[in-house]
Protein backbone atom coordinates (compact mmCIF):
# COMPACT_ATOMS: atom_id res chain seq x y z
CA UNK A 1 0.00 0.00 0.00
CA UNK A 2 1.12 3.52 -0.68
CA UNK A 3 0.84 6.50 1.63
CA UNK A 4 -2.13 8.81 1.36
CA UNK A 5 -1.79 11.87 -0.79
CA UNK A 6 -1.58 15.24 0.92
CA UNK A 7 -3.49 18.28 -0.34
CA UNK A 8 -1.36 20.94 -2.03
CA UNK A 9 -3.47 23.96 -1.06
CA UNK A 10 -6.26 25.03 1.29
CA UNK A 11 -9.74 24.63 -0.25
CA UNK A 12 -10.90 27.82 1.53
CA UNK A 13 -8.19 30.41 0.85
CA UNK A 14 -5.92 28.70 -1.70
CA UNK A 15 -2.71 29.11 0.31
CA UNK A 16 -0.10 26.34 0.58
CA UNK A 17 0.72 26.85 4.28
CA UNK A 18 -0.72 23.50 5.53
CA UNK A 19 0.26 21.25 8.40
CA UNK A 20 -1.16 17.92 9.65
CA UNK A 21 -3.91 18.32 12.25
CA UNK A 22 -4.97 15.77 14.89
CA UNK A 23 -7.76 16.38 17.41
CA UNK A 24 -8.36 14.68 20.74
CA UNK A 25 -10.77 12.26 19.03
CA UNK A 26 -7.89 11.06 16.80
CA UNK A 27 -9.52 12.35 13.62
CA UNK A 28 -6.77 13.32 11.21
CA UNK A 29 -6.98 16.30 8.92
CA UNK A 30 -5.16 19.42 7.79
CA UNK A 31 -4.76 22.88 9.29
CA UNK A 32 -4.18 26.02 7.22
CA UNK A 33 -1.97 28.53 9.03
CA UNK A 34 -3.04 31.33 6.68
CA UNK A 35 -6.80 31.28 7.34
CA UNK A 36 -6.81 29.23 10.60
CA UNK A 37 -9.22 26.59 9.28
CA UNK A 38 -9.03 22.86 9.76
CA UNK A 39 -10.41 20.41 7.19
CA UNK A 40 -10.40 16.76 6.15
CA UNK A 41 -10.11 15.25 2.68
CA UNK A 42 -12.04 12.04 2.11
CA UNK A 43 -12.05 9.57 -0.79
CA UNK A 44 -15.61 8.49 -1.57
CA UNK A 45 -14.89 5.93 -4.29
CA UNK A 46 -14.65 5.57 -8.03
CA UNK A 47 -17.60 6.68 -10.10
CA UNK A 48 -19.06 4.74 -13.00
CA UNK A 49 -20.52 6.68 -15.89
CA UNK A 50 -23.79 5.32 -17.18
Amino acid sequence: MSERAAPFYCPYCGEEDLEPYVTEEESHGWYCRSCSRAFRVRFLGLGVRS
